[in-house]
């Protein structure tokens, strides 16, 4: 039977009780390129930031007694109006009117992505490219073209697959991680001539976990067979035999059976399945540098992919002498 239902609205925000209220402490922002996601506090003309109080409701005052979500319940996808103020009081709060959503992990794992990405370019002062694969299904080849491409004048990368849920099984990623450079484009006099092919030409380092399995196991095991980096991290899932539901039942529910399994032709051995990837380099994410912010994964992949940048060098190109045409008869 039908039943009531209520959502409840979520403001893409952190919220900290702090001097008697709930303090923002974060806005989670849409990222101006990416007009699909919606963030109801990063709005034009919204007179709220980080630091001011949430005191309000609709008209309902919010104190540190309260669970501001129980205020929130009924309001995912309506119009919506909270009264902030610069302290934790209702006196000369202002409003705003809001559209909260049904939900904020997209905004939460985009939060997490560019979070990622710029400690990556912060640690590497710029000179390494971050991108996370979330899967081998096409989100996972959207997110590879939209970081890779955009960061290919970086010297090197760190390509994260932590909690690949998989899909298919990528040839396409790692092909392009491990291209080597054929030829060069020159540009105006003295201008800095474009790498052919296009991406991050440079040494590469690739983020595992426990988490990434199926086409998350293939992944690191083909980045691996085909020399592209170093693996860092700790061993994947180990769950590489997909499974099909070739069976339905008469009660509407199905039976699943395995279906294909994947092998190593040169070698002659099963790939990955009951045993996962294991790293090059383990790295765990103890308790303690967790709950300080930090991510030792990430930060031994970019000091990894730093020493081979530097034992390596950094490729460069020079176009040959500038030539007058031939004349033609």
């Amino acid at each position: 039977p039908a039943v009531d239902t209520s959502r409840v609205g979520t403001l893409g925000a952190d919220l900290q009780l702090e001097n008697g209220g709930w303090r923002i402490r974060r806005i989670l922002t849409a990222e101006s390129w990416n007009p699909g996601l919606g963030a109801p506090l990063d709005r034009p003309g919204l007179r709220v930031k980080a630091g001011d109080y949430l005191v309000g409701v609709n008209g309902q005052p919010v104190t540190a007694n309260d669970d501001p979500y129980r205020l929130l319940d009924g309001t995912a996808g309506r119009l919506t109006v909270l009264h902030i103020n610069s302290r934790a009081s209702m006196d000369s709060a202002w409003t705003i009117t809001v559209t909260p959503a049904n939900n904020e992990n997209a905004l939460r794992t985009r939060a997490w992505v560019e979070d990622n990405r710029r400690k990556v370019d912060s640690l590497s002062n710029g000179r390494l490219a971050y991108a996370w694969i979330p899967n081998t299904s096409a989100p996972g080849t959207t997110s590879f073209d939209r970081y890779v491409f955009a960061q290919q004048n970086r010297q090197g990368a760190v390509i994260d697959e932590r909690y690949n849920g998989g899909g298919s099984l990528d040839d396409y990623m790692v092909d392009h991680l491990t291209r080597t450079l054929r030829a060069g484009i020159s540009t105006l006099p003295g201008g800095k001539p474009w790498l052919l092919p296009q991406g991050v030409l440079g040494p590469k380092a690739l983020l595992i976990n426990e988490r990434a399995g199926s086409g998350g196991d293939y992944f690191p095991w083909a980045f691996r067979q085909q020399k592209a980096g170093v693996i860092i991290g700790a061993r994947t899932w180990g769950g590489l035999v997909s499974a099909a539901s070739h069976y339905p039942m008469v009660n509407g529910l199905s039976v699943t059976a395995p279906v294909y399994r994947v092998f190593d032709p040169i070698n002659n051995a099963w790939i990955a399945e009951n045993e996962g990837v294991a790293p090059d380099i383990e790295v765990l994410m103890d308790e303690k540098s967790v709950a300080a912010g930090r991510d030792p994964q990430l930060e031994r992949a970019v000091t990894e992919v730093l020493k081979a940048v530097q034992a390596q060098g950094v490729k460069t190109i020079t176009p040959p002498p500038a030539t007058k045409p031939s004349r033609r008869p």
